[in-house]
């Protein structure tokens, strides 16, 4: 179109948001680039978040290696049965890392834990909504009418296990007879966490299991409980104890903003992510964009690569202005570069 801008500032009341385009692919929410007739052929067990992550078109890159320590560190992690510990600049692909290695080997959707300033230990194991069975005891005593309570949902319907647990719940292999498969946990940027976080991870990653109390105390009357995971299925919990047959790979990512303890990094695996080179910046526009927006990007991609030592600037956003030109190419030059010079502001410049 001659006139790209949906938003014109006019004050003028118009429908051309009904022309807004398609969004990116890294910002589709709808699943559409995991049917059978996506791009990729669809691969639906892996959900949506893996399609926004690895691009629609993964499969024209799958011959493309990352760097060798890259590929040696996962293995190390998968043969060890230890965490990985991948820190690197924002945009340089740590949580693609983990999308990238359950789409290879088969490992379903990834569990993701996002990690704030407030999170605790027991956010990533699970949640018991008390208040909420009082509530409901109160409201069977209230339209029982003579105090006495009525049958009401076990306590399994008020836990809910995060995505730590999750991925600690006993693996069932992918075949009769076959090995347990572990499932896929990332722990997005740890480093955000409060100081204890960290510390009260040791124990879990350590022994690969964990216990719920309020299934303990009742594991006399009720040996096995249902409960809601981070998935929304149910699990069967034995004795108020989870505990993992196949260790999950986890990928804790961190910006590298704190330091951890070396408690947390000898039982990690540690992986210093660098940005992507040229072979691997290419790689990721095509799966993402297709090569139209690679050949009609040059420019960019290489501003990009060219960009002065140790400065900041991610790839999403090399990505946001390749996608955002594209749909502005009728526009002129100077619209062009002024989009460009916003998009790909460098994280790091002051303010």
């Amino acid at each position: 179109m001659s006139d790209w801008r949906i938003y014109r500032g006019a004050g003028v009341p118009h429908e051309a948001v009904r022309e807004l385009p398609d969004p990116p692919p890294w910002r589709d929410f709808t699943g559409a680039g995991t049917g059978p007739d996506s791009p990729d052929g669809g691969d639906g067990p892996e959900g949506a978040d893996t399609a926004r992550r690895l691009g629609a078109r993964r499969r024209l890159v799958e011959s493309l290696h990352p760097r060798p320590e890259e590929v040696e560190a996962v293995n190390a992690a998968l043969y060890l049965r230890r965490p990985l510990l991948v820190t690197g600049n924002p945009g340089t692909g740590k949580s693609t890392l983990a999308h990238a290695v359950a789409h290879e080997l088969g490992l379903g959707r990834v569990l993701r834990w996002p990690i704030v300033s407030r999170t605790t230990l027991q956010d990533g194991l699970y949640h018991y909504d008390a208040i909420g069975r009082l509530q409901d005891v109160q409201l069977d005593r209230a339209v029982a009418g003579d105090g006495t309570p009525s049958a009401r949902p076990p306590i399994g319907s008020y836990l809910r296990l995060g995505p730590l647990g999750t991925a600690l719940l006993p693996a069932r292999p992918a075949e009769p007879g076959g090995v347990p498969l572990p499932r896929v946990l990332l722990v997005d940027e740890l480093d955000k966490s409060d100081i204890d976080l960290p510390s009260d991870l040791l124990n879990v990653l350590e022994d690969g299991e964990f216990t719920l109390p309020e299934l303990e105390r009742i594991a006399d009357r009720e040996p096995v409980t249902e409960v809601l995971t981070a998935d929304g299925d149910r699990a069967r919990i034995e004795g108020g104890r989870v505990r993992c047959t196949a260790f999950p790979f986890i990928v804790l990512t961190s910006n590298g903003e704190r330091d951890f303890p070396a408690a947390l990094l000898r039982r990690c695996i540690q992986l210093d992510l660098k940005p992507p080179g040229d072979e691997q910046l290419a790689a990721m526009v095509l799966a993402h964009l297709g090569e139209e927006a690679l050949e009609d990007g040059a420019e960019l991609v290489q501003r990009f690569l060219r960009r002065q030592p140790g400065q900041v600037i991610a790839t999403d956003q090399l990505l946001n202005a390749l996608f955002l030109t594209q749909h502005a190419s009728g526009v002129e030059r100077v619209s062009r570069d002024r989009l460009a010079e916003m998009l790909l502001r460098p994280l790091d410049r002051p303010r």
